[in-house]
C-alpha cells in the first residue's frame, strides 16, 4: 500500500536513516544495544513555509526522543515539529560519518 503523508504546519516528516550496525573495530551491535536513530531524510513539510527552514531531500539531525512514529511502505518516519529539527547535514560530512 502506498501512503501519501502532507504534514500541517510547521512540522517535518522525516525518514529515519539506519546507524551502521558495526563498530569501526568491526564489532556487529545487537539491535537491543543500539541507540535510537537521530538522523533522516526530509521527505515532506507541512504548508507554514516560512517556519520551515528545511526543503524535500535534506539530511537533518533531530532531538533524540522528538516526534511522534510511524511507519510508511515498511519504512520508519518521524513527524517532528520544525523546532526539533537541530541541523542539516551536509552530504559530503555525512558520507565522512
Amino acid at each position: 500500500m502506498n501512503q501519501e503523508i502532507q504534514p500541517l504546519g510547521d512540522r517535518v516528516l522525516v525518514r529515519l536513516v539506519e546507524e551502521d550496525a558495526f563498530t569501526k573495530g568491526g564489532l556487529v551491535i545487537p539491535d537491543t544495544a543500539r541507540e535510537k536513530p537521530q538522523r533522516g531524510e526530509v521527505v515532506a513539510i507541512g504548508d507554514d513555509e516560512e517556519a520551515i527552514k528545511v526543503r524535500p531531500g535534506d539530511l537533518v539531525l533531530f532531538a533524540k526522543y522528538s516526534g511522534t512514529e510511524l511507519r510508511l511502505d515498511g519504512a520508519e518516519h518521524l513527524i517532528l515539529g520544525s523546532a526539533d529539527v537541530l541541523a542539516v547535514i551536509k552530504r559530503a560530512a555525512a558520507r565522512a560519518a
